[in-house]
């Protein structure tokens, strides 16, 4: 009887070692399949894709920097044409030039810098703006700096006048070293009265090559001369192999260095913009997916042969039990029982696991409205940061005007004016002001303006107590009256009158600024409310905005007091009717304690 008992447990004991051999192999055997699976994946999928998005993208960098400069340049063209566009100019070339230690002389620099002055706006994007004569002279320059030419070079000059600019500018470099953009002033019959030259901001031309953190960027103009580059470049430093097919005004080659080199061409510029990478550059993310697929293959692998092992002895540990339970079976112990209990609770671990991760939740959501209040906040301030500098800018204007013609007392009055409006403006930027406040410094404002117009302007403001309970952002009605001071009246006698009226009703609040201008044209009236729609969904890249009505003061204003009112903001822009043409903005908005 022991014999047989005996013969029947050696039986049982390759039970154990030949399923788990078996089990081994059929796991080994799928997991090699998928692992084939995986790299054949990887290469066709990954690697060959990743090489060509790689190379795509240097292209893309290239076409961006060389738009940035495009941009640039459409901004030059615009502002060129503001200047030609105005008959003053004509008439002060054609009238004969004194010389500038004469009395004409200077009156004429000043027209022509005030002509300037309107063109440019409050956005100096510029270096300097110069104005020669048909001799080739300097007239009058913006800003005057000591380097800048006296005469207009002559091979541009002969470029203008015989029709070789392509798109009837001409981009070159001063000998100061410095770039130009240089057109004809000429009337409708083609008759040149001069020529001006708009000498451009390095720190514009450098921006796109900013933030190259991979390879280097050089752009070349029409002569292979370097316009600008990522990195400061020596007298005697060597350009890499740059060069460009004609048939193709983008594209990308690969030089004697093996370094990739993309570049795009402007056809508003004529220059050419290189990016050139190392080629361990752009196929390192390539390599780095060939070199991370074989380590994880290889880690994989090795893991899954752990696992698998201890896998199949898992699975097989109620036979190994029951096994050990039969070799120790006795005439005495038959009744032994296999512990078959488990000690895993994994609902329990489940549920502390999302009670834990809806804890995080909170907290992330707690963390993101402050963040969102935090960015409106600096959204608010940075937009009333754009309009300050124009105010100022003005401010000084008048003054400086009133200190030429003598006016002493005016200048004093001014002076204490603006200091007093600049105090407003720089105290607590954050915080909002109430109606009463703002009209306050509006006031100060009309003041310090009208003593340049004396009794040529007339103004009103209607408000009562009810001011007291608006809360606006700072400087929200003034850039309105700015804008109807400098271009509402161009074509109308005066008197020139403004009319600030306040309205409160039923926790409604409106404010509404008329003038007896000139009146808009619908068009433009549409622009601008366009202009306004749309403001919030532009990306932050380099925009050139021109000053007046409906551009940077208007659209400002109106987002600065979006982000305070959101939907309960109405903002409209109509002509008056009647004998008066006139202008009218209405803001009309809800009461309310909770701004953001």
């Amino acid at each position: 009887m022991n014999l047989a008992l005996f013969n029947q447990k050696r039986r049982l004991f390759p039970i154990h070692a030949s399923l788990q051999t078996k089990l081994l192999l059929t796991f080994l055997i799928l997991l090699v399949i998928v692992l084939c699976c995986f790299l054949a994946y990887v290469n066709w999928m990954v690697i060959k894709p990743l090489k060509q998005n790689s190379e795509s993208e240097k292209l893309v960098t290239a076409s961006t920097a060389s738009n940035l400069l495009d941009e640039y340049m459409n901004s030059q063209i615009q502002l060129s044409h503001r200047i030609i566009s105005n008959k003053q100019i004509f008439t002060i070339l054609s009238s004969g030039l004194s010389s500038t230690h004469t009395a004409a002389g200077l009156n004429q620099s000043r027209d022509l810098k005030d002509m300037m002055f309107e063109a440019i706006g409050p956005t100096m994007s510029i270096r300097d703006m110069i104005i020669f004569t048909t001799e080739r002279q300097a007239i009058a320059s913006y800003v005057g700096y000591f380097d800048n030419p006296t005469a207009l070079p002559a091979e541009i000059a002969e470029r203008l006048t015989s029709g070789d600019a392509k798109h009837g500018y001409v981009l070159s470099r001063f000998p100061s070293g410095f770039m130009a953009f240089s057109r004809a002033i000429l009337n409708q019959n083609g008759q040149i009265y001069g020529y001006l030259s708009i000498v451009l901001n390095p720190s514009y031309l450098e921006l796109p090559t900013e933030n190259i953190k991979v390879g280097d960027m050089y752009i070349l103009d029409e002569n292979m001369q370097v316009v600008a580059s990522s990195s400061p470049l020596d007298e005697n430093a060597e350009l890499p192999d740059l060069h460009i097919e004609e048939e193709h005004s983008s594209g990308m080659y690969k030089d004697g260095a093996g370094n990739y080199t993309a570049y795009n061409r402007s056809e508003i510029t004529g220059w050419t913009t290189y990016l050139v990478t190392p080629q361990k550059t752009v196929l390192g993310p390539v390599n780095s997916v060939m070199n991370l697929s074989i380590l994880l293959m290889t880690a994989l692998m090795l893991f899954s042969f752990i696992y698998i092992y201890f896998s199949s002895k898992s699975f097989l540990l109620p036979i190994r039990k029951l096994r050990n339970q039969i070799t120790r079976i006795q005439y005495s112990n038959l009744n032994v029982k296999v512990d078959s209990r488990s000690h895993n609770n994994e609902l329990i671990a489940l549920n502390d696991s999302f009670q834990e991760l809806l804890g995080r939740l909170q907290q992330s959501i707690e963390r993101e409205k402050l963040a969102l209040h935090e960015e409106v906040k600096a959204r608010n301030s940075a937009l009333q940061a754009q309009i300050a500098p124009h105010f100022i800018h003005n401010a000084l204007y008048l003054i400086s005007i009133a200190a030429q013609e003598g006016k002493n007392e005016a200048v004093v009055d001014m002076s204490k004016r603006l200091s007093d409006s600049l105090r407003y403006i720089v105290s607590s930027p954050y915080q909002h002001v109430t109606l009463a406040e703002e009209l306050a410094h509006t006031r100060n404002y009309l003041s310090l303006v009208e003593r340049n117009y004396e009794d040529d302007l007339e103004w009103t403001v209607s408000a009562d107590h009810s001011a007291e309970l608006i809360q606006l952002p700072r400087l929200v009605i003034q850039p309105f009256v700015e804008n109807c001071i400098e271009h509402a009246f161009t074509n109308t006698d005066p008197p020139w009158r403004i009319d600030i009226r306040v309205k409160l009703y039923n926790g409604i609040w409106a404010i509404e600024i008329s003038d007896n201008g000139d009146g808009m044209d619908e068009n433009k009236i549409k622009e601008i409310m366009n202009n306004i729609v749309n403001s919030e969904d532009r990306e932050h890249e380099l925009h050139i905005h021109a000053s007046g009505i409906g551009n940077m003061g208007v659209v400002n204003t109106v987002n600065r007091l979006k982000l305070m009112y959101k939907n309960r903001l109405f903002f409209n822009l109509y002509n008056n009717t009647g004998e008066e043409r006139g202008v009218t903005v209405q803001i009309i908005a809800s009461l309310t304690e909770d701004f953001y």
